[in-house]
């Protein structure tokens, strides 16, 4: 695991354009580092080249009533993961995001939040975050999860969580 350079983009680019079935992922991907605003991207390698990568950029969280307190803890939203179809089963996914976890947790990073699959993000510890008071752009429950990274950093207010305004092309 290390974190991605300047020669990954375009192999980070065709990993998420195979690993899903439209671009939209790999443009997401590009989009936010255009944007500067890939504030974790790690990438798995092996002799083959590479074979995963997870992406985190910042999210922010519009609360239902303004308070004279500041939001405690900055967070951020884990998306996308891909793994080669040719090394999936093998670890590298939970590899990645644990290596990101642990990352954000050493850089103070309050909180991630995921939109994915529950059962297998649950075994990193993440919760379903409307139990959180927690909401999402997208309508999403089951699948919409926090993990507070730092004790607190999760208001029990709760609020609306918002993505980079790059992930508004994802719905297009």
């Amino acid at each position: 695991m290390r974190h991605e350079d300047a020669r990954d983009a375009g192999p980070i680019g065709r990993l998420h354009g195979s690993a899903f079935p439209t671009p939209a992922e790999a443009a997401l991907v590009g989009a936010l580092r255009a944007a500067g605003r890939l504030a974790l991207s790690l990438v798995a390698v092996v002799e083959e080249g590479l074979v995963g990568h997870v992406a985190f950029s910042p999210v922010t969280i519009a609360r239902p009533v303004v308070t004279a307190s500041p939001w405690p803890g900055a967070g951020l939203g884990l998306a996308p993961l891909a793994v080669a179809s040719t090394h999936r089963r093998r670890g590298i996914g939970a590899a990645l995001v644990e290596a990101g976890l642990a990352r954000c947790a050493r850089d103070g990073i309050g909180y991630v939040v995921v939109l994915g699959e529950p059962h297998y993000y649950r075994r990193f510890g993440f919760a379903r975050a409307s139990d959180r008071g927690l909401a999402n752009e997208y309508g999403a429950v089951e699948e919409f999860m926090v993990l507070e990274l730092r004790p607190g950093a999760v208001s029990p207010g709760g609020g609306l969580v918002r993505y980079a305004p790059e992930f508004a092309a994802l719905g297009s």
